[in-house]
């Protein structure tokens, strides 16, 4: 992206911009978080906007998740687009009957007599050094509940894009930031026109592995590929942008030309999006494929203490291995026998996933 109002922000800058110009287009836009206001946030995303559209509509909350979210149902119901911020992802579950309870299904439940155009912003994912609760992925959650947009943008163009394009939606919109990522800067079109919430985005051409990723992830798929091409492995990178729904259309393009699917998060493995994507597209692909899809992913563990989340995060070498498995390739699993009979669980050779 280029252009005369180019801007180089960095992701939370650009959030920032992009909530800014949300309030300004739109009187039924507010804000809504635990010291957001003359704080600005933990994280500063919403740094001077209370000063320039008041306490109205950039609103200091108290300490209490599910309060929050049900006083954005009420505000919806009145006609307002509430922008709800969770300061932490693991912050969320206690408001988390009031999302899938009520926010996800009250369209529904009215017969469209009623609409829920609530955002819900949350940081998510690790890489910062914090504690479990401020460094989860709880993407698979609201991925799994009906009536939910779920989206997470990977760079500050799609961070402003994104945010804007999710309070304009009619729907509810789980909008989930790669807290890691905030520091990033990169040229933003502060000018670009409204863009829809699904496709997702081809972020790099190659031709012998699809690599699908999102959110934090994404800048880290991108040096894989830049790593596996000079050691002659071409890999096609995919940004999903959204999580719910699913672009499937551009993966499965993508599978039927290199005949290979990897999938990298970092939430846990069981039950994480990486599944679904694989499931579908051994479904939709499988006579193109050349090698079952592989998963790079985060451990089935609590999330750990901050000196160990190296080991738990998805990095370069975790990623590139995947590729090499994709591939047929020397890898980390070569010791183990693809054809042994499956481990019973509760033997002592039982071990947790997420290779």
């Amino acid at each position: 992206m280029t252009g005369a109002a180019a801007e180089n922000l960095t992701f939370g800058k650009a959030i920032n911009a992009g909530l800014r110009a949300a309030l300004a287009d739109d009187p039924a836009v507010l804000l809504m978080g635990e010291d957001i206001g003359q704080l600005g946030g933990v994280f500063r995303i919403t740094d001077g906007l209370q000063d320039e559209f008041g306490e109205d509509r950039v609103v200091d909350t108290p300490l209490a998740e599910s309060g929050i979210m049900g006083t954005a149902v009420g505000l919806a119901y009145r006609g307002y687009r509430p922008v709800v911020e969770i300061q932490f992802d693991g912050f969320v579950y206690p408001s988390f009957d009031q999302i899938v309870s009520q926010v996800a299904k009250l369209h529904h439940r009215t017969h469209g007599a009623v609409t829920m155009p609530i955002t819900i912003r949350i940081p998510f994912g690790g890489g910062i050094g914090s504690p479990e609760h401020h460094s989860e992925s709880p993407e698979a959650y609201f991925v799994h509940t009906a009536g939910l947009r779920v989206v997470s943008p990977s760079t500050p163009q799609e961070g402003f894009d994104l945010i804007r394009a999710a309070v304009a939606s009619n729907d509810p919109v789980v909008y989930l930031e790669p807290k890691r990522r905030y520091h990033d800067k990169a040229p933003v079109d502060l000018t670009a026109p409204l863009r829809p919430l699904g496709p997702a985005a081809l972020a790099a051409q190659g031709s012998d592995v699809t690599l699908v990723t999102y959110g934090p992830l994404v800048k880290t798929c991108l040096q894989a590929a830049e790593a596996a091409a000079a050691d002659g492995a071409s890999l096609e990178v995919i940004d999903l942008r959204s999580l719910s729904p699913i672009d499937f259309g551009l993966i499965e393009s993508s599978v039927r030309k290199t005949g290979r699917l990897v999938i990298a998060h970092e939430a846990s493995r069981t039950g994480g999006l990486g599944a679904e994507i694989a499931a579908t597209v051994t479904e939709r692909c499988f006579h193109w494929l050349e090698h079952p899809p592989v998963r790079v992913t985060g451990f089935d563990i609590p999330y750990p203490p901050a000196k160990l989340e190296h080991h738990h995060v998805p990095d370069l070498d975790r990623i590139l291995d995947g590729v090499d498995r994709a591939l047929g390739r020397p890898n980390s699993l070569d010791s183990l026998d693809p054809f042994a009979a499956p481990v019973p669980l509760g033997s002592t050779s039982d071990h947790t996933s997420g290779a």
